[in-house]
């Protein structure tokens, strides 16, 4: 299992006339906790790119619990309980500063190949650096 957490500050643009963060935005605090997870562990996307591959979201899910507000510091966890073979799945948990649970989401990532357009598997490559997570 792979656990990882990122700090994100609420900025103007993330809220709306009620001064909250916009629901969809969560989902753009999805996409860069995943990226910088995948970072940290020394899998950024940009090598998957050179491999030709890239990793399509092709379902999401998000919940609202409380809201967050501008200049909120939040810390957006994300976590893969299952080694992502064809497909993978990131679950995340928002906090605020005070530890309170904001929101819980969920995307479903799948592979494809750049030059044929087709989904695929995982590269080989990606997925033995990922496996030390799962053993």
């Amino acid at each position: 299992m792979i656990t990882f957490d990122t700090k994100i500050r609420v900025l103007y643009r993330d809220t709306d006339k009620m001064g909250v963060v916009y629901h969809a935005n969560y989902i753009v605090f999805y996409e860069a906790a995943r990226n910088e997870m995948f970072r940290a562990i020394g899998l950024p996307y940009t090598m998957l790119e050179k491999m030709n591959i890239v990793m399509p979201i092709v379902e999401v899910e998000s919940k609202y619990k409380a809201p967050a507000y501008y200049d909120d510091l939040l810390t957006v966890r994300a976590t893969i309980k299952e080694l992502p073979l064809v497909r993978a799945i990131v679950e995340y948990e928002v906090y605020n500063e005070q530890g309170k649970l904001l929101n819980t989401g969920k995307t479903v990532l799948g592979y494809v190949n750049t030059e044929r357009m087709k989904p695929c598997r995982a590269p080989q490559e990606f997925i033995d650096e990922l496996k030390k997570y799962f053993e």
